[in-house]
């Protein structure tokens, strides 16, 4: 290929001066664009800086600063006493013009193509958060200034060990604490060694499916029941079985009936989601019964269980097992803000080393700064008083939320009175679709997911709609309650 002329050259890098990009970033760019296009073939000599320089009227740094660059990406190479030029070993780069587009089916993995098939989910939140988004909690009283002074105070440490890698499982504070405090408030029968810090719930579900359950292998799903803990299942390649859910909670008889080996039982027994019945002692003894009978683990999901809005919370499914067949999930994202990301597994204590290499396989911890912090906000009192306050307030806001559906859409639409939790189930009249009236709804501004969407078996379920409450206050809720109104009139 014939030699390129020093004026082409130069005339093919002149950098455009009313660009922010900085001059020899143009021309570094420029001259690596028609190295690898072959405008400048292999062996061709680049002009000294001092003639560039001059012919693009800019100074030799910079130019000297974009040929550097380049020999070292490998580019241009020097050769002494001789000059600069492009290097021979390059391959003539694709010409994207000319090149094929990818391929229609870009050949997903497995687990590509599993993903897929669970992308369906419920209507999600408007752009705000807006009325009646379940599973966020009163943001706005959250206690910033305490959090902010630990937060101070954990930095003021000026540990090094706040800035190197921590242990997989967690921070041994933060699970010393934990287990301190569950097992007073929730009956809990495990010490620290058998805490596992996760990255929210949804890692929790994953973890313990990738470890528990072989792809093919059947896992009972409360039906209906947590669209998230059914995508994590699917995308291990468990084979579900959904179990219907009355109001005693999970109809276990059920379960064994449609799948007596099962492998894992997932099941929210102190506040199900969405139908927000909690599971009967009896119900719960069945379970366990099951799964020592079946070699089986159970999955305890505890969501919102914290906020029992009437009485005391109940004792934990793990509690009642003694910590042998279940698993137990707890999550700081319902009981003080998403964006923490932590959540904790208690392990039965075989299972413990396991839980924990998968955890450092995955993505080796959780932050560790975040961690110290919420240890101190347990230990020093904060949280137990803060989980008390959400109490008082979210049964508040749940009274205003039943109220206000009684006075504003007698006859349209029930709500049930919750006895836990962030969120009511209002039961739908003369056979509504709850899909169309929940798009009707986003019409109008509400957030209101149809209880369908949860459903996964093939059983009817009756029509109505998933309304959290716990966001917002008493006139935001009535205000949502009269949109809502109006958009069950059009439909």
């Amino acid at each position: 290929m014939s030699r390129v002329s020093s004026a082409a050259i130069a005339a093919a890098l002149a950098p455009d001066p009313r660009s922010s990009e900085p001059l020899y970033r143009q021309i570094c760019e420029r001259l690596r664009r028609h190295i690898l296009n072959g405008t400048f073939p292999a062996g061709q000599q680049i002009p000294s800086s001092r003639v560039l320089a001059a012919d693009l009227g800019v100074s030799r740094n910079t130019i000297m600063n974009a040929i550097e660059q380049l020999i070292a990406e490998g580019y241009l190479e020097g050769q002494p006493a001789t000059g600069t030029f492009v290097t021979g070993a390059i391959p003539r780069a694709l010409n994207p013009s000319s090149a094929a587009p990818p391929a229609a089916d870009p050949r997903w993995s497995s687990f590509g193509q599993r993903l897929d098939e669970t992308m369906a989910r419920p209507p999600r939140a408007l752009t705000k958060l807006a009325p009646f988004r379940p599973g966020v909690g009163a943001l706005e009283v959250f206690p910033f200034d305490v959090w902010q002074r630990l937060f101070a105070a954990v930095w003021r440490t000026r540990s090094p060990e706040l800035l190197d890698y921590g242990h997989p499982a967690g921070d041994l504070t933060l699970r010393r604490a934990i287990a301190a405090y569950m097992r007073i408030a929730r009956g809990l029968q495990a010490d620290a060694d058998q805490i596992v810090i996760v990255s929210g719930a949804q890692q929790g579900i994953e973890l313990t499916a990738r470890l528990l359950v072989n792809p093919g292998e059947q896992v009972w799903v409360e039906d209906p029941g947590y669209f998230g803990i059914r995508t994590a299942l699917q995308l291990q390649g468990s084979a579900l079985v959904p179990v219907p859910v009355d109001e005693a909670g999970l109809d276990v008889q059920r379960g064994i009936a449609a799948a007596p080996v099962a492998r894992l039982a997932c099941v929210a027994p102190s506040h199900q989601f969405p139908r927000g019945v909690t599971m009967t002692l009896a119900r719960r003894l069945e379970l366990l019964n099951w799964a020592a009978s079946a070699d089986a683990w159970i999955l305890e999901d505890d969501y919102d269980g914290e906020f029992t809005l009437h009485g005391h919370p109940l004792q934990a499914l793990q509690g009642l097992d003694g910590g042998r067949r279940v698993i137990y999930l707890g999550t700081f994202s319902k009981t003080l803000f998403p964006s923490l990301r932590l959540a904790y597994l208690v392990v039965p204590p075989d299972l413990v080393d396991r839980f924990v290499a998968c955890k450092a396989a995955v993505d080796r911890q959780c932050p560790v700064v975040e961690q110290a912090v919420l240890a101190r906000f347990i230990v020093d009192g904060h949280f137990a008083r803060h989980i008390r306050r959400m109490r008082a307030l979210y049964a508040d806001r749940a009274e205003a939320l039943v109220a206000s559906a009684q006075r504003h859409l007698a006859g349209a639409l029930t709500v049930e009175a919750p006895t836990a939790g962030m969120h009511a189930i209002g039961w739908l009249e003369d056979g509504r679709s709850d899909e169309a009236v929940s798009r009707a709804a986003a019409e109008q501004g509400v957030v209101a997911w149809p209880l369908s969407s949860c459903r996964f078996g093939d059983a009817a379920c009756r029509p109505g709609l998933v309304l959290g409450f716990a966001a917002y206050g008493e006139a935001e809720i009535d205000d949502g309650i009269v949109r809502l109104a109006r958009a069950l009139e059009s439909r």
